[in-house]
């Protein structure tokens, strides 16, 4: 009959080693990069999809201006905006997604004439702007030949004050030679007095020498 022997506990290999020494342990924890959240373009989010990544609408209906897709939309449909935006280079997109708004709102506006009501409003302002602004050539130009016309009447009016002035200038040498020539004829009339005077005298002393001629015994 065969003795069983007692079988030693020998310690587990794991059981030896500390927990503390465990490379698990003594590791710091993996950075975990958070994921980040983006929002949806205003055109996904009021269409209710998942907005890829490379969504046409995305850089042209930003989150914050969801009334912008929403006229868009309304009036052109989504399917033929995007549509419209892959048939045109990048560089026009931007613009076209602008006329698709302005005119969706004057068709939301006035429905009968939309955008081109807006145009022929404008084309008239245009016309009564321009029919005011020949009205104020016309009368500037008025108020130029008014002031040539006030110019040239005192132009005149210089001319003849001058040539009049001339004129008394021209006159007026040949009037102190008269003036000066007035002394003479007193002189003269002085000279007659003189003669006539003598005369008298002449005729008086020979009306004396009469009177001595005749006898005194007479």
């Amino acid at each position: 009959m065969e003795s069983s022997d007692p079988i030693p506990n020998t310690p587990s290999p794991t059981s030896s080693v500390p927990l503390s020494n465990s490379p698990s342990s003594s590791s710091s924890p993996p950075n975990i990069t958070p994921q980040v959240v983006v929002s949806p373009c205003a055109a996904c989010k009021i269409l209710r999809r998942r907005c890829a990544e490379k969504c046409v609408l995305a850089p042209y209906f930003p989150p914050s201006e969801p009334a912008k897709f929403t006229i868009a939309h309304r009036v052109f449909g989504a399917s033929n905006i995007i549509k419209f935006l892959q048939e045109l280079p990048e560089s026009q997109r931007a613009d076209a997604v602008s006329s698709m708004v302005y005119e969706a709102g004057a068709r939301i506006r006035d429905p009968v004439y939309g955008c081109a009501g807006a145009i022929c409003q404008l084309q008239k302002q245009v016309n009564e702007l321009q029919a005011q602004l020949a009205k104020a050539q016309a009368e500037l130009v008025n108020m130029q030949l008014q002031q040539a016309n006030l110019v040239a009447l005192l132009c005149m009016e210089m001319a003849q004050t001058t040539q009049t002035d001339q004129t008394h200038h021209q006159t007026s040498p040949t009037s102190t030679p008269q003036e000066y020539s007035s002394p003479p004829s007193s002189s003269f009339e002085d000279t007659n007095f003189i003669t006539s005077s003598n005369l008298n005298f002449f005729a008086e002393s020979s009306g004396l020498n009469s009177l001595w001629e005749q006898p005194l015994w007479i």
